[in-house]
Order: C-alpha cells, then sequence, then structure tokens
C-alpha cells in the first residue's frame, strides 16, 4: 500500500498557530532527519483520519509532497487528542 500526503510548509509557529490549523482542518506536522534542516508543515486531517485506520501507516515509507518536492518519510510519533483520540501532531523522519 503506497500512502502519499500533500504537505504545505508553514512558518507561523507556536501553539497558537497550531490551534488555527486544527480548526482549519489541518494537522501540524514537522520532518526532520538526514542531511537538511527540519520543516514544519501541515497536512489534511481527513486524509490523515483515514490512513491512521491502517497499520501500514506506521511502518511503511509515506511520501510527502511538501510544496512540490517529494519527500520520503517513516512516522517517528503520533500525538492523539486525550478524550476524542483523533491526530494532533506528527512527527516524521526523512527515509
Amino acid at each position: 500500500m503506497s500512502f502519499v500526503f500533500e504537505a504545505q510548509q508553514r512558518t507561523d509557529l507556536g501553539k497558537g498557530a497550531s490551534r488555527r490549523l486544527r480548526r482549519d482542518a489541518k494537522v501540524p506536522a514537522v520532518v526532520y532527519g538526514g542531511n537538511e534542516a527540519a520543516v514544519s508543515v501541515n497536512l489534511d486531517f481527513n486524509k490523515v483520519n483515514v490512513a491512521q485506520q491502517q497499520d501500514a501507516f506506521y511502518s511503511d515509507v509515506l511520501t510527502l509532497n511538501v510544496d512540490g518536492k517529494e519527500v520520503k518519510v517513516k512516522l517517528a510519533a503520533v500525538q492523539r487528542h486525550p478524550v476524542k483520540t483523533h491526530v494532533v501532531h506528527l512527527d516524521f523522519v526523512r527515509a
């Protein structure tokens, strides 16, 4: 199974910016590792929510299209809302 996500790089960081993203049905995430600097991105909540219901999402190499540039990543960490159990934040490491 192949997972491909459209991601937009974000420059506004912090708790307030993340809350605004979540209100707009986006999931804040960070891509780090390799020889490049860490990049903050956001993903579509609905696509992530559907994908996270499959076991392969947690172990396969995923593809992020960050502003037109394809990046291969693996999921490093998932933060979930404590009551609603939906995804709040994702950490990816470059593969």
